[in-house]
């Protein structure tokens, strides 16, 4: 089983899976609406229409673990990101990235390395996983923004 066919929720609610996204670059967020982070929502979605038609997507995983900072239910939570932030990118459902009830897209992507040497669990909302077509992944820390030239210049490397 790869990434892309690991099952997921839609925010509404419907089974979904990251097959849609097999053979493009893939950005995968946790993320979150009550963190000091949260305005990197704005330079997400900035990516997201940045690189869409070259075969980029922003997909992002709300998640509540980190200091209770997205209790919302889906509706409040696809309320503020489309209001506040214009959010267009897909958003699927709250989900646990840490501990026994993380998410197995999760399981799959703590495994591999930042730029730093550290795997294992997500640290804070906004970590990234950049995922390639051939299914390679690069792993960014969560203080990482998406206007990052580093970030930038591997997703246009792992476009071209």
């Amino acid at each position: 089983m790869t990434l892309y066919d690991i099952p997921v929720r839609t925010l509404a609610g419907e089974p979904s899976s990251l097959a849609d996204f097999r053979g493009r670059t893939v950005l995968v967020v946790n993320v979150a609406s009550k963190c000091g982070l949260t305005p990197q929502y704005a330079g997400l979605e900035a990516l997201h229409e940045r690189f869409h038609d070259r075969g980029f997507a922003v997909v992002g995983f709300p998640c509540n673990q980190f200091q209770g900072q997205e209790p919302g239910t889906p509706e409040e939570i696809q309320e503020f990101c489309s209001t506040t932030y214009g959010v267009t990118f897909p958003l699927f459902e709250k989900i646990d990235v840490n501990g026994e009830n993380r998410h197995p897209v999760y399981a799959e992507l703590v495994e591999v390395p930042d730029a730093d040497g550290y795997r294992g669990d997500i640290r804070w909302n906004f970590e990234k996983f950049l995922v390639a077509p051939d299914g390679s992944v690069r792993r960014f820390a969560p203080q990482v923004t998406p206007e990052d030239a580093d970030l930038v210049v591997a997703i246009e490397a792992a476009l071209a």
